[in-house]
């Protein structure tokens, strides 16, 4: 039997990420366009923080030969060596009486411990939005002990919010500005909370929501990235391509073990400012301008130049 061709407006699935393919060619998704050309300050100092957390929780004290108290560093050690085999299959951090610490492997152990942490949270987030879609639809499903917590608190916004005729898991189309991305629901709310309801007009209305499990909670640029997947031009569906549905307003889920919280996000600015989306395609533009491999950022320096000579030196 041949084989079908692929979609060339998709979104593909490799592992654990995905990728876009508008009309056959990469396409860069909101996210990505996000973490290219908006700042993160936080991150750097989330990136110190979790080796020295590692370090800083591993080491105990004994007493030599000489009754004097000294740090031991056993047990970070043996954790390092577990972690670095996992990425690597080998053990890299080894060595016997006979031979010295091994403290370049340990340097590079602990510079890798920010991946450790970033994909223990990612998968953390991804098995919640997986339950979490499959309660939107009803289903019943097998809840892993340590996302209990998580599950339990989707449950209490479905029930508090009662969202209906929900679009789950929806993909985004933008072909003038090419781009694409993933929301989580767009659903209608028969009741509003006052700030939303003020914003709109109207007690009720259609929402387009993204669920957040990051411990460090919602940010503002999560705006940027609701209000992007609500200018998608068209939605992915199996039949082909949608016009995409018009919503009244954009929020963030943050779920937690302990709870949940709902936060809306003012993105229309007004004509005198510039609107949350402009903001948006400004950051795309930063990020495509700082492209090393085919952005401008990748030709606009010279070579390093010769010392100038007057002109008739040889």
């Amino acid at each position: 039997m041949a084989r079908q061709k692929a979609n060339p407006t998709r979104i593909q699935k490799p592992g654990n990420g995905h990728t876009y393919y508008l009309d056959g060619e990469y396409c860069p998704g909101v996210t990505t366009i996000l973490s290219n050309g908006i700042p993160k300050g936080g991150l750097i100092d989330w990136a110190a923080r979790v080796p020295s957390d590692f370090v800083s929780n591993r080491l105990t004290t004994a007493r030599n030969a000489a009754g004097e108290v000294r740090i031991v560093a056993d047990e970070l050690v043996a954790d390092l060596r577990e972690w670095q085999t996992s990425r690597t299959g080998k053990n890299v951090i080894r060595w016997d009486d006979s031979t010295p610490l091994p403290r370049a492997a340990i340097a590079d152990a602990l510079r890798s411990l920010h991946y450790r942490d970033r994909d223990l949270a990612a998968n953390r987030g991804t098995e919640v939005h997986q339950l979490a879609e499959q309660l939107a639809r009803g289903e019943t499903v097998e809840v892993p002990e340590e996302l209990a917590g998580h599950v339990r608190s989707y449950v209490q916004f479905l029930d508090e919010w009662e969202p209906s005729g929900a679009i789950l898991e929806g993909v985004i189309v933008n072909r003038r500005w090419r781009y694409m991305g993933k929301f989580d629901m767009i659903a209608d709310f028969a009741h509003l909370p006052p700030w939303i309801a003020e914003r709109i007009g109207s007690t009720s209305g259609r929402g387009l929501l993204d669920i957040k499990t990051s411990r460090s909670g919602i940010f503002a640029e999560v705006g940027l990235q609701l209000t992007a997947y609500r200018h998608g031009e068209t939605l992915l569906t199996d039949a082909g391509e949608v016009p995409m549905p018009a919503v009244d307003f954009v929020a963030a889920i943050h779920v937690r073990a302990d709870g949940y919280d709902v936060f809306g996000f003012d993105v229309n600015e007004g004509p005198a400012r510039p609107t949350t989306f402009d903001i948006f395609l400004y950051a795309k533009q930063v990020g495509e301008w700082l492209d090393w491999k085919e952005g401008p950022a990748s030709r606009i320096k010279s070579p390093a130049l010769p010392v100038p000579r007057p002109r008739g030196d040889q």
